[in-house]
Protein backbone atom coordinates (compact mmCIF):
# COMPACT_ATOMS: atom_id res chain seq x y z
CA UNK A 1 0.00 0.00 0.00
CA UNK A 2 2.86 2.34 0.83
CA UNK A 3 4.55 1.60 -2.51
CA UNK A 4 1.29 2.15 -4.39
CA UNK A 5 0.70 5.48 -2.61
CA UNK A 6 4.24 6.59 -3.39
CA UNK A 7 3.78 5.70 -7.06
CA UNK A 8 0.44 7.54 -7.21
CA UNK A 9 1.88 10.69 -5.63
CA UNK A 10 4.85 10.49 -7.98
CA UNK A 11 2.58 10.31 -11.04
CA UNK A 12 0.49 13.23 -9.80
CA UNK A 13 3.64 15.22 -9.22
CA UNK A 14 4.90 14.56 -12.73
CA UNK A 15 1.59 15.71 -14.24
CA UNK A 16 1.60 18.82 -12.08
CA UNK A 17 5.21 19.63 -12.90
CA UNK A 18 4.43 19.33 -16.62
CA UNK A 19 1.58 21.77 -16.04
CA UNK A 20 4.08 24.13 -14.44
CA UNK A 21 6.22 23.89 -17.55
CA UNK A 22 3.25 25.16 -19.58
CA UNK A 23 2.42 27.83 -16.98
CA UNK A 24 6.02 29.04 -17.00
CA UNK A 25 5.98 29.24 -20.81
CA UNK A 26 2.78 31.33 -20.68
CA UNK A 27 4.27 33.75 -18.10
CA UNK A 28 7.49 33.98 -20.11
CA UNK A 29 5.55 34.65 -23.31
CA UNK A 30 3.43 37.33 -21.60
CA UNK A 31 6.57 39.15 -20.41
CA UNK A 32 8.06 39.04 -23.92
CA UNK A 33 4.76 40.27 -25.39
CA UNK A 34 4.77 43.32 -23.08
CA UNK A 35 8.24 44.27 -24.33
CA UNK A 36 7.44 43.59 -28.00
CA UNK A 37 3.88 44.99 -28.21
CA UNK A 38 3.63 48.29 -30.13
CA UNK A 39 -0.12 48.68 -30.78
CA UNK A 40 -1.99 48.80 -27.46
CA UNK A 41 -2.28 50.58 -24.13
CA UNK A 42 0.51 48.31 -22.87
CA UNK A 43 2.78 49.90 -25.50
CA UNK A 44 1.98 53.40 -24.22
CA UNK A 45 2.94 52.38 -20.69
CA UNK A 46 5.92 50.29 -21.74
CA UNK A 47 7.50 53.11 -23.76
CA UNK A 48 6.79 55.73 -21.09
CA UNK A 49 7.20 53.96 -17.76
CA UNK A 50 10.42 52.18 -16.73
CA UNK A 51 8.47 50.38 -13.99
CA UNK A 52 6.46 48.43 -16.57
CA UNK A 53 9.64 47.40 -18.36
CA UNK A 54 11.01 46.20 -15.03
CA UNK A 55 7.79 44.29 -14.44
CA UNK A 56 8.09 42.67 -17.88
CA UNK A 57 11.64 41.51 -17.12
CA UNK A 58 10.43 40.15 -13.77
CA UNK A 59 7.69 38.18 -15.58
CA UNK A 60 10.27 36.77 -17.98
CA UNK A 61 12.47 35.76 -15.04
CA UNK A 62 9.57 34.20 -13.12
CA UNK A 63 8.43 32.33 -16.24
CA UNK A 64 11.91 30.96 -16.93
CA UNK A 65 12.32 30.00 -13.26
CA UNK A 66 8.91 28.28 -13.23
CA UNK A 67 9.86 26.23 -16.30
CA UNK A 68 13.19 25.29 -14.74
CA UNK A 69 11.52 24.32 -11.48
CA UNK A 70 8.98 22.23 -13.39
CA UNK A 71 11.81 20.36 -15.10
CA UNK A 72 13.67 19.79 -11.83
CA UNK A 73 10.43 18.71 -10.17
CA UNK A 74 9.77 16.15 -12.91
CA UNK A 75 13.33 14.90 -12.61
CA UNK A 76 13.04 14.62 -8.83
CA UNK A 77 9.64 12.86 -8.96
CA UNK A 78 10.59 10.34 -11.64
CA UNK A 79 13.95 9.48 -10.06
CA UNK A 80 12.82 9.99 -6.42
CA UNK A 81 15.53 12.58 -5.68
CA UNK A 82 14.60 14.29 -2.41
CA UNK A 83 16.97 17.24 -2.76
CA UNK A 84 15.41 18.23 -6.10
CA UNK A 85 11.91 17.95 -4.65
CA UNK A 86 12.97 20.03 -1.67
CA UNK A 87 14.52 22.63 -3.96
CA UNK A 88 11.32 22.71 -6.01
CA UNK A 89 9.19 23.17 -2.87
CA UNK A 90 11.40 26.03 -1.63
CA UNK A 91 11.44 27.88 -4.96
CA UNK A 92 7.69 27.46 -5.39
CA UNK A 93 7.09 28.86 -1.92
CA UNK A 94 9.29 31.88 -2.72
CA UNK A 95 7.40 32.48 -5.99
CA UNK A 96 4.02 32.24 -4.22
CA UNK A 97 5.09 34.66 -1.47
CA UNK A 98 6.44 37.05 -4.13
CA UNK A 99 3.15 36.95 -6.04
CA UNK A 100 1.13 37.66 -2.91
CA UNK A 101 3.47 40.53 -1.97
CA UNK A 102 3.24 41.99 -5.51
CA UNK A 103 -0.56 41.81 -5.38
CA UNK A 104 -0.63 43.62 -2.03
CA UNK A 105 1.75 46.33 -3.29
CA UNK A 106 -0.41 46.92 -6.39
CA UNK A 107 -3.57 47.04 -4.26
CA UNK A 108 -2.22 49.52 -1.71
CA UNK A 109 -0.37 51.61 -4.31
CA UNK A 110 -3.22 51.76 -6.84
CA UNK A 111 -3.76 55.49 -6.35
CA UNK A 112 -0.07 56.17 -6.91
CA UNK A 113 -0.11 54.00 -10.04
CA UNK A 114 -3.21 55.85 -11.24
CA UNK A 115 -1.44 59.19 -10.81
CA UNK A 116 1.58 57.89 -12.70
CA UNK A 117 -0.62 56.77 -15.59
CA UNK A 118 -2.35 60.15 -15.62
CA UNK A 119 1.02 61.92 -15.77
CA UNK A 120 2.29 59.66 -18.59
CA UNK A 121 -0.80 60.09 -20.76
CA UNK A 122 -1.03 63.82 -19.97
CA UNK A 123 2.51 64.40 -21.25
CA UNK A 124 1.81 62.31 -24.33
CA UNK A 125 -1.32 64.30 -25.21
CA UNK A 126 0.31 67.67 -24.51
CA UNK A 127 3.30 66.91 -26.79
CA UNK A 128 1.39 64.95 -29.45
CA UNK A 129 2.65 65.95 -32.90
CA UNK A 130 1.85 63.89 -36.04
CA UNK A 131 5.06 65.19 -37.68
CA UNK A 132 7.30 63.97 -34.83
CA UNK A 133 8.69 60.69 -36.14
CA UNK A 134 10.74 60.14 -32.97
CA UNK A 135 7.54 59.54 -30.99
CA UNK A 136 5.65 57.83 -33.83
CA UNK A 137 5.30 54.42 -32.17
CA UNK A 138 4.08 55.89 -28.89
CA UNK A 139 1.59 58.21 -30.57
CA UNK A 140 0.30 55.44 -32.86
CA UNK A 141 -0.21 53.25 -29.80
CA UNK A 142 -2.28 55.95 -28.08
CA UNK A 143 -4.33 56.51 -31.25
CA UNK A 144 -5.01 52.78 -31.31
CA UNK A 145 -6.18 52.87 -27.68
CA UNK A 146 -8.57 55.78 -28.30
CA UNK A 147 -9.96 54.08 -31.42
CA UNK A 148 -10.44 50.65 -29.84
CA UNK A 149 -11.87 51.78 -26.50
CA UNK A 150 -13.91 54.57 -28.14
CA UNK A 151 -12.56 57.19 -25.73
CA UNK A 152 -10.85 60.58 -25.87
CA UNK A 153 -8.07 61.85 -23.59
CA UNK A 154 -7.42 60.39 -20.16
CA UNK A 155 -10.21 62.03 -18.20
CA UNK A 156 -12.02 63.39 -21.26
CA UNK A 157 -11.65 65.30 -24.53
CA UNK A 158 -10.80 68.47 -22.59
CA UNK A 159 -7.33 66.99 -21.94
CA UNK A 160 -6.53 67.68 -25.60
CA UNK A 161 -7.01 71.42 -25.05
CA UNK A 162 -3.49 71.37 -23.56
CA UNK A 163 -1.96 70.26 -26.87
CA UNK A 164 0.32 72.96 -28.30
CA UNK A 165 -0.69 72.37 -31.94
CA UNK A 166 -4.43 72.52 -31.20
CA UNK A 167 -3.92 75.71 -29.17
CA UNK A 168 -2.15 77.32 -32.14
CA UNK A 169 -5.05 76.27 -34.36
CA UNK A 170 -7.60 77.82 -31.95
CA UNK A 171 -9.09 74.35 -31.36
CA UNK A 172 -10.43 74.22 -34.94
CA UNK A 173 -8.78 70.81 -35.25
CA UNK A 174 -9.27 67.69 -33.13
CA UNK A 175 -7.60 64.26 -32.73
CA UNK A 176 -8.94 61.95 -35.45
CA UNK A 177 -8.68 58.85 -33.25
CA UNK A 178 -11.21 60.43 -30.86
CA UNK A 179 -13.84 60.88 -33.57
CA UNK A 180 -17.30 59.39 -33.06
CA UNK A 181 -18.16 60.04 -36.72
CA UNK A 182 -19.11 57.11 -38.94
CA UNK A 183 -17.69 58.70 -42.07
CA UNK A 184 -15.65 56.21 -44.07
CA UNK A 185 -12.91 58.75 -44.86
CA UNK A 186 -12.27 59.52 -41.20
CA UNK A 187 -8.60 58.94 -40.33
CA UNK A 188 -7.56 57.15 -37.16
CA UNK A 189 -4.43 59.19 -36.39
CA UNK A 190 -3.21 62.77 -36.52
CA UNK A 191 -5.54 65.80 -36.44
CA UNK A 192 -8.75 66.41 -38.39
CA UNK A 193 -10.27 69.76 -39.30
CA UNK A 194 -13.47 70.83 -37.62
CA UNK A 195 -16.16 71.28 -40.28
CA UNK A 196 -17.85 74.35 -38.84
CA UNK A 197 -15.60 76.41 -36.54
CA UNK A 198 -17.46 78.89 -34.33
CA UNK A 199 -16.17 82.43 -35.10
CA UNK A 200 -12.81 80.98 -36.02
CA UNK A 201 -12.36 79.43 -32.57
CA UNK A 202 -13.74 76.35 -30.83
CA UNK A 203 -13.45 74.20 -27.72
CA UNK A 204 -13.42 70.46 -27.16
CA UNK A 205 -17.19 70.67 -26.62
CA UNK A 206 -17.55 71.52 -30.34
CA UNK A 207 -15.61 68.47 -31.51
CA UNK A 208 -17.36 65.36 -32.90
CA UNK A 209 -15.54 63.09 -30.45
CA UNK A 210 -16.29 60.51 -27.76
CA UNK A 211 -17.19 62.00 -24.39
CA UNK A 212 -15.77 59.17 -22.28
CA UNK A 213 -12.16 59.47 -21.12
CA UNK A 214 -9.86 56.49 -21.57
CA UNK A 215 -9.40 56.22 -17.79
CA UNK A 216 -13.09 55.33 -17.44
CA UNK A 217 -12.79 52.92 -20.36
CA UNK A 218 -9.81 51.11 -18.83
CA UNK A 219 -11.51 50.94 -15.41
CA UNK A 220 -14.68 49.59 -17.04
CA UNK A 221 -12.66 46.92 -18.83
CA UNK A 222 -10.98 45.93 -15.56
CA UNK A 223 -14.35 45.74 -13.76
CA UNK A 224 -15.90 43.70 -16.57
CA UNK A 225 -12.98 41.27 -16.55
CA UNK A 226 -12.31 41.31 -12.80
CA UNK A 227 -13.87 37.87 -12.36
CA UNK A 228 -11.63 36.37 -15.04
CA UNK A 229 -8.52 38.06 -13.62
CA UNK A 230 -9.25 36.90 -10.08
CA UNK A 231 -10.12 33.42 -11.36
CA UNK A 232 -6.82 33.08 -13.18
CA UNK A 233 -4.85 34.38 -10.17
CA UNK A 234 -6.70 32.05 -7.80
CA UNK A 235 -6.21 29.10 -10.15
CA UNK A 236 -2.47 29.73 -10.37
CA UNK A 237 -2.22 30.03 -6.57
CA UNK A 238 -4.17 26.77 -6.06
CA UNK A 239 -1.94 24.94 -8.55
CA UNK A 240 1.16 26.26 -6.79
CA UNK A 241 -0.16 25.19 -3.37
CA UNK A 242 -1.05 21.75 -4.74
CA UNK A 243 2.44 21.45 -6.19
CA UNK A 244 3.97 22.33 -2.83
CA UNK A 245 1.79 19.78 -1.01
CA UNK A 246 2.50 16.95 -3.47
CA UNK A 247 6.23 17.67 -3.65
CA UNK A 248 6.67 17.71 0.13
CA UNK A 249 4.49 14.58 0.48
CA UNK A 250 6.56 12.72 -2.08
CA UNK A 251 9.75 13.98 -0.46
CA UNK A 252 8.64 12.63 2.94
CA UNK A 253 7.63 9.25 1.48
CA UNK A 254 10.99 8.70 -0.18
CA UNK A 255 12.91 6.78 2.48
CA UNK A 256 16.32 6.61 0.89
CA UNK A 257 18.30 8.87 -1.38
CA UNK A 258 19.79 7.20 -4.44
CA UNK A 259 21.86 9.56 -6.56
CA UNK A 260 22.70 6.74 -9.00
CA UNK A 261 19.21 7.34 -10.45
CA UNK A 262 20.16 10.78 -11.65
CA UNK A 263 20.61 10.62 -15.45
CA UNK A 264 24.22 10.99 -16.54
CA UNK A 265 24.88 13.67 -19.13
Amino acid sequence: ASSYLLKLISQLCVLLFLLFQILGAVILGFGIWILADKTSFIAVLQMSSPSLKTGAYILIGVGALTMLMGFLGCLGAVNEIRCLLGLYFTCLMVILITQVAAGLVIYFQKETLKEELSHIVGNLIENYDPLNNDERNLQDAWDYVQTQIACCGWTGAKDWENNAILINQSMTMYPCSCSNSSKDFQADSGFCNLDVPVNGTATSADWPVHEQGCMDGVEKWLKDNLGVILGVCTGVAVIELLGMILSISLCKNIHSEDYTKVPKS
